[in-house]
């Protein structure tokens, strides 16, 4: 029953909860609830199950941790192969040993599983410097809505024979199918790392950004934070209206060069407590970072926007609530705000309808990844309605006919 629980989605439970160990019992399973017309909804770690709409209808809740095989593993071609169902920390600590990592950074990452990030598109403060999971699956396996297993890409990083349908699969919240088997490719791990921090009048905020986009370092991480949020990482950080975060990941040499040439272009400008932080006394922040993003709000939004418009957006959110916690990878356009459990959802609706508005103008979006279940019906979860909408309905219709995945989550419709 406890299991039962642990993975019900919205306050709604699956009829039942199966633990298939293997790539043919998930086609035997996901046959039989073809036959019997209930859904099929995959689950992993059951970090990110807050993310969408509530289910459609009674399912079938597939609990993929049991698919945990490294397949393949050539360490000088720097690519892995494994099932979907091995944690995020399981795969790191695997790649640690070669000296190489997967560059992308997750959340709870002793419980999330490589294939619901995949499903999730998960990304963090790196982000900046690495890019996405797009950019590392070089080959997936799907079983698709006749239990069937197949493939698209391969093990290799030179791979261009047509559609890459490996990205079709990112960030679909399982609704075309049970990702099964991924191949990535790889990076070394950092020879050094360091974090530079300092804070800033709102005054100064513009100026700043604009000289760290044009700055000769070449920052992985370029992040803000608002006093509230800078405040609740407890990391000693400077107590301003806003707090900057460059971070620097190389060899010694290339990171001691680019901490000394930053500290350089930041001498003259109107900053606070700056403070350069290397190695091992690097860590705790850098996981707060990544950590913050992710954390059990009651409502949290995240917009898409133009690199350039963070700035201007971020002052506008805070404007709406001087309480808002806003976490912003500022580098990449991703802003995070997390918002008050004592807000009405006329208030919130209100607020998100003037936020969604300022991405829109700066060329993105609003999505709502986590929000009362009682909310999620009256909310824009999904922000401004996309004008592709239309083609992502008939690439469900096509690949899950029968509507068996994850029915009523997406922001398709289906």
């Amino acid at each position: 029953m406890d299991d039962i629980n642990a993975c019900r989605i919205d306050d709604f439970g699956p009829l039942s909860l199966v633990r298939p160990q293997s790539v043919p019992q998930i086609g035997d399973i996901v046959r039989r609830a073809a036959a019997e017309g209930q859904a099929i909804y995959p689950v992993g770690g059951r970090t990110l199950l807050h993310i969408g709409l509530p289910p459609a209808r009674p399912g079938v809740a597939v609990d993929l941790r049991g698919l945990v095989q490294v397949l393949d593993y050539p360490a000088r071609d720097m690519t892995v192969t494994v099932q979907a169902g091995i944690t995020v920390a399981q795969l790191q600590a695997l790649l640690a040993t070669e000296n190489q990592r997967l560059p992308i950074d997750v959340p709870n990452a002793e419980q999330a599983t490589l294939g619901g990030v995949l499903a999730t598109n998960v990304s963090g403060p790196r982000r900046f410097g690495f890019g996405t999971l797009r950019d590392y699956v070089i080959g997936i396996r799907i079983i698709n809505d006749q239990g069937q297993e197949v493939k698209a890409g391969g093990r290799v990083v030179k791979n261009v024979a047509g559609y890459d349908l490996c990205k079709l699969h990112i960030g679909a919240l399982g609704t075309l199918g049970i990702i099964s088997q991924v191949t990535l490719k790889l990076r070394p791990l950092p020879e050094c790392t360091s974090l530079v921090t300092f804070g800033c009048e709102t005054a100064a905020l513009d100026h700043l950004l604009d000289q760290l986009h044009a700055t000769r370092t070449r920052p992985v991480c370029l992040d803000l934070l608002n006093r509230a949020a800078a405040s609740e990482l407890r990391m000693d950080l400077p107590e301003t209206p806003w707090v900057i975060v460059v971070g620097f990941e190389d060899n010694n040499a290339a990171v001691s060069w680019q901490v000394r040439q930053l500290l350089q272009e930041l001498a003259h400008e109107d900053i606070q407590g700056l403070e350069a932080r290397a190695g091992s006394a690097s860590e705790p922040l850098w996981r707060s970072l990544v950590e913050h993003t992710a954390s059990g709000r009651r409502l949290t939004f995240k917009a898409n926007l133009l690199p350039h418009a963070v700035s201007s957006f971020c002052r506008q959110a805070e404007e709406l609530s001087a309480s808002m916690r806003l976490h912003a990878h500022a580098g990449s356009g991703i802003v995070y705000g997390h918002l008050d459990s004592d807000l009405t959802l006329p208030r919130v609706a209100a607020m998100l309808k003037e936020l969604t508005e300022a991405a829109v103008r700066a060329e993105g979006n609003l999505l709502l990844p986590r929000c009362p279940v009682e909310w999620k019906r009256e909310l824009p979860l999904w922000g401004h309605e996309r004008g592709d909408l239309w083609l992502m309905r008939q690439v469900k219709d096509k690949l899950d006919p029968q509507n068996l995945f994850n029915p009523g989550r997406f922001l398709v419709g289906t």
